[in-house]
């Protein structure tokens, strides 16, 4: 699959931009809800479209499912996108600027998917992380500058870096975090999370509340061109339902395995 890199990242970052006109507007967000009472808001929207107008220019065959709609069958295709137009539209509404523009590649493989390429965008900060698997290629590009390799901690000092979610932490977060012994906690929103694991900023990430397929594939696919590992419950490479179940089970993001087995005890 021939697929234009730079375009996608430009892509995420235009996104941003159509976020942002909104953001930095006063009383310029507008907010409903969705059937499952999550918000929308009009950013969403501007994002979703200015995505999936680029994909459809771009590659018209491959199909695109996103947050907010769904164009082609990834049931009838090799790859298909996935996208979350503004990850963190809670951070979003607050203006703490916790949110990110995700896109990912995903490649099929047999009955589940795995994302190839991976870009999340900070529109706030102003950061891309891209991730390549197939070459292993990690970046991260920060003010329009020349992107720079990034890779995963290959140190483990104590304490642990623990990044954990600025808006959803729970007993079962609290009681792995003890189980690890010494530790600084990261707070941390939308998949921003799991790229400062790639970028070497923090050790760990684990999830234990809901999340879907978009939300994550993305920086997944960065994480793992940098180094670290994305697995679920039973510490196995995390792998994603696109078409029928887009609810992700629990996940852990680490720079290295060694946490596996902590990991695995932590689950029902």
């Amino acid at each position: 699959m021939n697929i234009d890199t730079q375009f996608i990242i430009e892509l995420a970052q235009k996104a941003g931009q159509a976020i942002m006109e909104i953001y930095d507007t006063v009383d310029g967000i507008c907010v409903e809800s969705k059937l499952d009472n999550s918000p929308l808001t009009n950013a969403d929207i501007a994002a979703h479209e200015t995505i999936i107008s680029g994909l459809r220019l771009e590659n018209p065959n491959i199909p695109v499912v996103s947050e907010e709609g769904k164009i082609g069958n990834p049931k009838d295709s090799e790859f298909s996108w996935l996208v979350d137009p503004l990850d963190g539209t809670k951070e979003f509404i607050k203006r703490n600027g916790m949110f990110t523009v995700n896109i990912a590649l995903m490649k099929k493989n047999k009955s589940r998917w795995d994302p190839i390429i991976g870009v999340v965008h900070s529109p706030v900060s102003n950061k891309t992380w891209f991730g390549n698997t197939e070459k292993s290629i990690a970046e991260l590009t920060e003010n329009d500058s020349q992107p720079r390799t990034i890779s995963v901690s290959k140190t483990i000092d104590s304490p642990i870096q623990l990044v954990a979610s600025g808006s959803h932490r729970n007993d079962r977060d609290e009681l792995f975090a003890e189980a690890l012994g010494a530790y600084e906690l990261i707070r941390m929103g939308s998949s921003l999370k799991a790229c400062i694991v790639a970028e070497g900023s923090a050790h760990l990430y684990p999830r234990f509340g809901p999340t879907s397929c978009w939300d994550i594939a993305a920086a997944h696919a960065v994480v793992s061109a940098a180094g670290g590992i994305l697995v679920g419950p039973d510490g196995r490479k995390l792998r994603y339902d696109i078409v029928d179940k887009i609810l992700n089970p629990y996940f852990l993001v680490a720079c290295s395995s060694q946490w596996n087995s902590l990991w695995i005890n932590n689950q029902d």
